[in-house]
Parts: C-alpha cells; structure tokens; sequence
C-alpha cells in the first residue's frame, strides 16, 4: 500500500508561498514549483492534451466530478474521546494522519445516517 500523506491547503502567507498543515499537525511555507505564466499561456486545448498526458492523472480521468462537493477549510475542534484500545490500534497502524482517517469514517457513518433518514 502506498503511504498516505495526508496534507491541508491552509491560505497563503504575506510572499505568495501556501500554508500547509502536515499530518502530525506542523505548519510548513512552501514555495510554489508551478510555472503560472506558462499556465496562463496555454489554451484550453493544450490544457486538455497536458492532462490527458500526465500519468498521475489516469485513475482520476473517469470520475464524474459534476457532482464534487468543494467545502471550505473549517478548523478542527479539539476534543478528548475514549477508544477502545484495538480500534485506536487500528487506525494508527497506516503511521501518521490515524485522527483524519477516524473522522473520515465517523463522517461516512454521518453521511449514511443522514441518507437513512
């Protein structure tokens, strides 16, 4: 299984650079390595062809993303909650982001229960 590196877009600081929150909740400034003029400078064709080329992008090509929720970045609340010993396990096992990885889930179970009614 590939390492999961689980990152939050944060804003970006007074010199352009992104404000990310790394999974065990460090506060990094990175510069950007995109090349923004040639972006600009290409058609939307050439967009198209660039994305079509990119292996990264193949396992993303056929989502629907008509659909896609884009939800703004709320902070989390901090809170203390008790687990059994074996769940705690569980998520912690992958290293590092096991706290995303519960709340994802207990957001699943959220999503469902709403679907239920």
């Amino acid at each position: 299984m590939a390492q999961e590196r689980i990152e939050t877009f944060l804003g970006r600081d007074e010199k352009g650079r992104a404000i990310i929150r790394t999974a065990d909740g460090e506060i990094v400034h990175r510069e950007s390595r995109t090349d923004w003029a040639r972006l600009d400078a290409m058609t939307e064709e050439q967009l198209e062809r660039a994305i079509a080329d990119d292996p990264d992008w193949a396992e993303f090509k056929d989502i629907d993303w008509a659909n896609v929720e884009v939800k703004p970045f709320l902070p989390k609340q901090a809170i203390s909650i008790r687990l059994d010993p074996d769940v705690l396990e569980f998520f912690k096992k992958d290293g590092p982001g096991y706290q995303g990885r519960i709340n994802a889930v207990l957001r699943h179970f959220m999503a469902e229960k709403k679907k239920a009614g």
